[in-house]
């Protein structure tokens, strides 16, 4: 069993605040192609309220949070579809991003959503999130240790993730639909060594 101080899930937590955030990734996006650095966009930001949040802290945490992501990427090529691609192929983006943030999120998509795919598997259901997480709990001490209000909310996300980008059409849909994935994304994901992630975007080939 994994201890919390060696814990690759570590920061996971912070998905009950940070969550998917498409359009503030956008926006974020769009700065950081205009060549601003990240004190510069987070200023803008924060002084135009661009995310129309009510407190300037949660926009600031959210910025930071936005701006990590996009630079974890380190692929200008997707920063760019984020800030002007179509919604579809930036989605997938920001999803890659966000997978590539959090293990959790990364290990879901992989484990779940991809081995669903390669067993063409079309069933999900919460029931398969909370096996998801069950199995998490089992193997690391961090997550063991999570609130089980923490743990409830990290899954209410996921299922709106899964909504977001067209896995599922609604809340209650048990079917998971085959999503198409852009070539763009399908490109970077190989030449970034990320190929394991393909199957999470129901790329087989």
């Amino acid at each position: 069993m994994t201890s919390v101080i060696d814990s690759p899930y570590k920061g996971s937590g912070q998905l009950t605040r940070q969550q998917f955030l498409f359009y503030e990734m956008r926006t974020t996006a769009k700065l950081m192609k205009e060549g601003m650095d990240d004190s510069q966009i987070l200023n803008r930001i924060v002084s135009e309220n661009l995310y129309q949040y009510p407190t300037e802290k949660t926009i600031k945490q959210v910025a930071a949070g936005c701006i990590a992501r996009l630079r974890g990427l380190n692929d200008n090529r997707l920063v760019f579809e984020i800030a002007n691609g179509d919604t579809e192929t930036a989605k997938q983006c920001c999803l890659y991003a966000m997978m590539k943030q959090y293990r959790l999120i990364w290990d879901f998509m992989i484990t779940v959503i991809g081995n669903k795919y390669r067993q063409q598997d079309y069933s999900i259901s919460r029931m398969d999130i909370n096996a998801f997480f069950l199995q998490l709990q089992e193997q690391d001490d961090l997550v063991a240790s999570w609130a089980e209000s923490t743990v409830k909310r990290i899954e209410m996300i996921i299922a709106k993730l899964l909504i977001d980008n067209g896995y599922v059409n609604n809340r209650k849909d048990t079917r998971l639909q085959p999503v198409l994935i852009s070539r763009v994304l399908e490109n970077a994901l190989r030449e970034n060594g990320d190929a394991v992630a393909l199957p999470a975007f129901c790329c087989l080939n």
